[in-house]
This record gives structure tokens, C-alpha cells and sequence, in this order.
């Protein structure tokens, strides 16, 4: 009998658990806040991802564009003009940023080959008359120039599980890579590269 009761009022409470509303949404909020808070986090981090992409765009693009406006430069003002990089990336830090710019000679036969290059890390990226690989195929004109301008910055991620992520796996690398024709002369030259 003393069985049978204790069954009755397990049965009866179990029921009645079943029936109580109260406390639902505090559990269920709590079981999806992490991933809420984490879609946020995500979704903030893409848009600053995006951001600092669309100003690397941006900025290689404007370097390509002032060196086709010369008519020939030094490596005094190929550093002069890669200045015009970390303004772009304002409000965002740009220490590690590293600039390239390549002269593109292409010759009557529609091969590419580096006439000079400059780094903004120093030195030459490109050894002079080495095949150039990457020029797109309706720019490789026979007897024609070229300027190549790469950027590539090393991104940070901000805050997204960047405890949780191995040190190497937390920074990414933006780079892009313009070509432009020069816009006076046939060629941009160098002195001193």
C-alpha cells in the first residue's frame, strides 16, 4: 500500500511538472544565448573583415593609379607614394602593410618580364627580366607596358573565439593585385631600382 502511494505521488508530481509553464523561456533563452551571442560576434567580425578587404582593394588600386601618372619615378618617391596606403585603412592599423610595385615590360610576342620592381619591406621583390606569370590575358597587348601594384596586410581577427583559435589561425593575410598602362610615355622608369 505504502508502494502503491509513493507510485500515485510520483505520478502526480510528474504530471504536474509536465503541466508547469514557469521557467520555460529562462531555460530556453539560456540554452541559445551562446549562440546568439556568437552569431553576433561572427557577423561583427565579417563586417570588419569585409571593411579592411574593401580598403585593400582600394588602396592597391590607388597606388597603381598615381605610379601610371608618372613618367618615371625613384625609390624615394615609390616610398612617397605608397604613403598613400595607411589613410585608406583609417581608423584601422596598418603597421605590417607591405607594398609592391612591379614594372611590366611586354614584349612583340605578348611575354611579360619584369623591367624593374620595388618593395616597401626594401630590396626587390622581382629580379629584372623574370617572367611575369599573373597578367591577365587581355592585358598581355604585344609591345605595350605595364604596372602591377600588390598590397597584402596581415589581419587580426578582433573578437571572435580568438582564445579558442590556435596563435597562427587567429591572423589572416588581404592581399590584392592591380595592373594599370601607363598613362604618358610608352614606359615608367626607374633610376635607382
Amino acid at each position: 500500500m505504502a508502494r502503491r502511494g509513493l507510485l500515485i505521488r510520483l505520478a502526480s508530481t510528474a504530471r504536474r511538472f509536465g503541466r508547469d509553464r514557469e521557467g520555460v523561456g529562462a531555460i530556453e533563452f539560456a540554452i541559445i544565448f551562446p549562440v546568439l551571442v556568437m552569431l553576433y560576434l561572427g557577423a561583427f567580425e565579417i563586417t570588419i573583415g569585409l571593411n579592411v578587404s574593401k580598403r585593400t582593394t582600394r588602396a592597391a588600386g590607388a597606388i597603381a593609379d598615381i605610379v601610371t601618372q608618372q613618367e618615371s619615378v625613384t625609390k624615394s618617391s615609390l616610398t612617397d607614394i605608397a604613403k598613400a596606403a595607411p589613410p585608406i585603412y583609417s581608423p584601422y592599423s596598418s603597421p605590417d602593410m607591405l607594398v609592391k610595385i612591379t614594372a611590366i615590360q611586354i614584349d612583340g610576342n605578348a611575354n611579360p618580364t619584369v623591367l624593374w620592381s620595388w618593395a616597401s619591406s626594401g630590396g626587390t621583390p622581382y629580379a629584372k627580366n623574370s617572367t611575369v606569370a599573373d597578367v591577365p590575358t587581355e592585358m598581355k597587348k604585344a609591345d605595350s607596358f605595364l604596372i602591377r601594384s600588390e598590397l597584402s596586410i596581415p589581419y587580426t581577427l578582433f573578437v571572435f573565439a580568438p582564445n579558442f583559435m590556435p596563435q597562427g589561425l587567429n591572423t589572416i593575410t588581404i592581399s590584392r593585385s592591380y595592373f594599370y598602362r601607363q598613362r604618358q610615355n610608352n614606359s615608367i622608369s626607374c633610376s635607382d631600382c
